[in-house]
């Protein structure tokens, strides 16, 4: 069995976490990074954790030097505090580190977006997320894995008030949602890491019932 190497960006967030706790137990990945201001609350023999700022002078670059790459990141408007400091995060350090993984010979990417994700869209959030996927597909990786969640359930370090009344409005009508039926962090977790491990060529797009059903036939 061949084992892989990987880093995580946004491995203190909701998906990154339970990301990086699934590859650093898979023996298919014999070495996982990790990069952010901050370590993750993982440990492992194979983990490394470098603390670096994902915005500032690009000096942990020379770490994505992997396999894959698994981008994690993202933020909301409001703890951003403007559209362009959103950007900065969900656009451009996203871009910015696939490129430079690119360039170092990562062969695939995985990438956390959001259903609804157009770069025509009216929406700003939207337009955002599809402009950073049509930049991540432009670099072309031997494999491009986009994953578009609807709204995600899981434990959040910090409190979104309207994320969680989303969530109780929404719970009732789950049945009837199709894909914008809410999904939780450990099933996008576990799909991106399944589809990692047999690395799909090309580019592939996964809503959140894809995402589901891919997550519920992984074994233990």
């Amino acid at each position: 069995m061949s084992v892989r190497s990987a880093v995580v960006l946004g491995a203190t967030g909701l998906v990154g976490e339970r990301v990086t706790r699934l590859l650093v137990a898979d023996s298919r990945w014999d070495r996982v990074v990790t990069i952010g201001r901050r370590a993750a609350p993982v440990d492992g023999a194979t983990l490394t954790q470098i603390e670096a700022d994902i915005l500032g002078d690009g000096s942990w670059t020379d770490s994505l030097a992997v396999d894959d790459i698994f981008c994690c990141l993202g933020t909301t408007i409001a703890k951003a505090g403007s559209q362009e400091a959103f950007r900065a995060v969900d656009h451009d350090a996203v871009v910015r580190a696939a490129s430079a993984a690119r360039q170092r010979g990562a062969e695939q990417i995985l990438v956390v977006s959001s259903l609804g994700a157009d770069p025509a869209s009216r929406v700003f959030y939207n337009r955002v997320k599809g402009e950073m996927e049509a930049a991540v597909t432009a670099l072309a990786f031997t494999a491009c894995q986009i994953f578009r969640p609807s709204l995600l359930l899981g434990p959040r370090a910090e409190r979104r008030f309207g994320e969680r009344l989303a969530a109780r409005l929404m719970k009732p009508l789950r049945p009837v949602l199709g894909k914008y039926r809410p999904i939780h962090r450990d099933a996008v977790a576990a799909a991106m890491v399944r589809i990692a491990a047999t690395a799909p060529a090309g580019l592939h797009v996964y809503e959140s019932g894809r995402i589901a059903a891919t997550a519920a036939v992984m074994t233990p």
